[in-house]
């Protein structure tokens, strides 16, 4: 589908993806980001776009000379994970349960952690610049060892899929665990901090900015490349837990070799060149579509997921969405919902199936299906997926 310019009246125009109007406080947003001074070109929302903090969840912002620590979000590197294998569907069956208790008892969740702390997470490279991290997270370093390899909660999950051939795939969605989020929320205080000794006067104090040039940009620029990398590494290290078990229920323990492999961010910023222009390219729920870019787009839990390769459209920024995009809040969905929609809903599927995931019931996102049809230009679909495990964060 063609973008749609937006009326706003805006300083940059808004081009939207997201095939209707947007609502009044989302409108407004947009609104908000598109009328400070260093926002280059214009701003994309892509189809899945939804209410964040600050920016929209579903928009890229290019910038020049800046950046919003809150518009990246305090999930710095979330994003998601994925691996075609060469089992297919009938080695799985009658697995799938212990499967999933399997991953539930490798993979920690919500808060927990790794009580050992394995080889493959001492090998990262980051480890060596933790003592450059920002000041106040000097006692976070172990913790941030112990959650390498782990998933958080929210809406973060692992899944076995099986795609229109029957042939398995594995995937996962996570982050930059608590460390990203430490480092983020300091540095989001001290852009505001800023902000308000300056007396700048910002359409929402959660676009507080740091300039280019300054100690406090060069520190907070740091800290992110350092947490994006966290969060690769974490999804790498969890993905590596996860062929291992899944080798060891399909094929006797034997390591197989990977047909497609994808690890990509959708809460990131990365200095790019568009328009002639280098410029910094913050995706807040938005993956990155080049020509030569694979990436991921899930579902609910109940729903398809999309591998899909970009189709480097400009003016997008040569992004795509990150998922289906939430069409009601957690605690909506809690009261709209009850255990026997979800029971309903996630049928076919080997997960949880209790009120602590009522939140991320599939009913409370936008439809999958619509938000690629609003994409076709963005990118094209490498394989459709179904998943038949989840693990819920």
């Amino acid at each position: 589908m063609p973008y749609e310019a937006l009326t706003l009246s805006t300083r940059a125009p808004v081009l939207s993806w997201a095939g209707h109007e947007l609502g009044h406080t989302e409108a407004q947003m947009a609104r908000n980001v598109a009328a400070l001074p260093f926002v280059f070109k214009h701003v994309a929302l892509m189809p899945d776009v939804h209410l964040g903090k600050g920016a929209l969840v579903g928009s890229v912002v290019a910038t020049q000379d800046a950046i919003i620590p809150a518009a990246i979000g305090v999930d710095i590197g979330c994003g998601m994970a994925a691996i075609k294998t060469p089992y297919n569907a009938t080695q799985l069956e009658g697995k799938l349960k212990q499967i999933r208790l399997d991953i539930e008892a490798a993979i920690p969740t919500g808060f927990n952690e790794n009580k050992e702390i394995e080889k493959t997470v001492l090998n990262w490279q980051g480890w060596q610049q933790f003592k450059q991290l920002h000041p106040g997270v000097e006692n976070l370093e172990s913790k941030a060892l112990k959650q390498m390899g782990s998933l958080g909660g929210g809406n973060h999950f692992i899944e076995v899929c099986l795609d229109a051939e029957e042939q398995v795939w594995l995937m996962l969605h996570s982050g930059s665990r608590h460390i990203g989020n430490a480092l983020a929320q300091r540095h989001i205080d001290t852009a505001k901090g800023l902000a308000k000794l300056a007396g700048e006067k910002l359409p929402d104090p959660d676009l507080a900015y740091f300039v280019r040039g300054t100690a406090e940009f060069a520190a907070y620029w740091h800290d992110l490349q350092w947490a994006q990398g966290y969060a690769l590494y974490n999804r790498k290290v969890m993905l590596l837990r996860f062929q291992r078990i899944v080798d060891r229920h399909l094929a006797g323990g034997k390591p197989m070799k990977p047909l497609l492999e994808v690890n990509c961010h959708h809460n990131y910023a990365e200095r790019e060149l568009h328009f002639g222009e280098e410029v910094y390219v913050t995706r807040k729920g938005a993956v990155r579509a080049r020509e030569t870019d694979y990436g991921i787009i899930p579902g609910s839990m109940g729903a398809k997921s999309f591998i899909v390769k970009g189709k480097g459209n400009a003016h997008s920024y040569c992004s795509c969405s990150h998922g289906a995009g939430r069409l009601m809040s957690r605690n909506k969905a809690k009261t709209a919902f009850t255990l026997d929609d979800l029971i309903a809903q996630t049928a076919g599927v080997e997960c949880r199936k209790d009120a602590g995931v009522l939140d991320e019931i599939p009913g409370a996102y936008k439809p999958i299906e619509q938000v690629m049809a609003n994409q076709s230009d963005l990118v094209e679909i490498v394989a459709t997926l179904k998943q038949v495990v989840c693990v819920k964060g």
